[in-house]
């Protein structure tokens, strides 16, 4: 294997793919990069048996071949080279890289060794605007469950259909629901993809946010127990979680008895407020809905009580409920509107909040009361 390519593009490349190796006593292996380069160009993969991350990036390839190195050595090492051409050349001891007046050889593992990745090609496809997709992970992936007692909660269901994505996670004690729009020609589709593997994908949109040439869409494939996500140069593959998730829709008050709507900005800062005195362990805090007023207010045995009044629009009938502030606010940094809307129905029905004043926002977020 021999080749040269840009420092910046090598960089890039191992930001993509350096961050899912695991270290595994049984498979070394796995704590590696998979340098592969051809006639295509240079191709980095790295793989903990449950994600697979493929980027390609621009080379001068004068030597096919492949070799396995510590993918976070080898990132940080590429990190601190200078802005100039990477010349790579594989040797008998190990990966002969020099740059600039650095020449260094990193020892690394046999390609032979690295687990093989089947292509995957899905029965559906699915393109989705990546400005509207990283706004919809920012909005479900936090209310996944993290407890592997129900592993369908663990993940994000995403349903297809009618030109729509409807992403929706919960941990059972708070529901976020949020709808994108989804070019398809596949017809509909539901499936269940792990937190982790939305969140490594997160983070992928993020090593490229500063790039011109990042691409606007994301391709979703969807196979048997797999799916692919295609964005630009990079694939990353994944194990879905099987079994059902539940039944949601049913939860989701169709009516309500009262409805707030406040600044968000001023919602958040009183809250934050108000929790200093919240009860240790049950971060409860008491909203209180008056004429013209939400009345937030939380008391400790040791450290006092707090109210804060907070004006707003009020309607309906007056209400009290009392909720864990730590999800309210989950669900305050999601709403991307100055105002949110507030629905109550009474002390032991869930808590409705959505964005308020902007028709296309179509998120929803539920939050399941403490009683008391």
């Amino acid at each position: 294997m021999k080749l040269s390519c840009i420092k910046t593009n090598l960089h890039q490349g191992l930001s993509v793919t350096s961050h899912i190796g695991t270290k595994n006593v049984n498979l070394p292996i796995l704590s590696n990069v998979l340098l592969k380069a051809d006639q295509g160009g240079l191709k980095l993969v790295s793989t903990n048996l449950e994600i697979a991350l493929t980027c390609s990036i621009r080379g001068k390839v004068e030597q096919s071949g492949e070799y396995t190195v510590p993918s976070k050595l080898f990132y940080d090492f590429v990190s601190l080279l200078p802005d100039d051409r990477v010349d790579i050349d594989l040797h008998d001891n190990g990966l002969f890289i020099s740059c600039n007046k650095s020449k260094t050889t990193i020892n690394g593992i046999s390609a032979s060794e690295f687990p093989l990745i089947p292509p995957v090609v899905g029965e559906t496809k699915y393109s989705l605007s990546v400005l509207d997709f990283k706004k919809a992970l920012s909005q479900t992936l936090f209310s996944t469950a993290l407890n592997e007692a129900r592993p369908e909660l663990t993940g994000v269901y995403m349903k297809f259909g009618n030109g729509r994505l409807t992403m929706a996670s919960t941990d059972s004690y708070r529901l976020s629901e949020v709808e994108i729009k989804a070019s398809s020609h596949d017809g509909e589709h539901d499936v269940i993809v792990p937190q982790r593997t939305l969140s490594e994908l997160n983070r992928v949109f993020g090593v490229f946010k500063d790039d011109v040439e990042a691409s606007e869409s994301v391709v979703i494939e969807i196979a048997s127990n797999q799916v692919v996500f295609r964005y630009g140069p990079v694939e990353l593959i994944s194990r879905t979680i099987e079994g059902i998730f539940p039944d949601y829709k049913l939860i989701i008050p169709k009516k309500y008895e009262t409805k707030v709507v406040v600044k968000k900005r001023d919602l958040q800062q009183t809250i934050k407020s108000v929790s200093l005195f919240s009860k240790q362990g049950l971060y409860d805090i008491k909203m209180t809905t008056e004429n013209g007023a939400l009345v937030l207010s939380a008391q400790d045995a040791i450290r006092g009580k707090n109210d804060a009044s907070l004006k707003c629009d009020v309607s309906g009938v007056q209400n009290t409920i009392s909720l864990n502030y730590k999800y309210v606010l989950d669900g305050l940094s999601a709403i991307n509107t100055d105002e949110v809307e507030v629905r109550i129905i009474d002390s032991s029905n869930p808590f409705v909040m959505m964005p308020h004043g902007n028709e296309s926002e179509k998120f929803i977020y539920i939050v399941m009361p403490i009683r008391q």
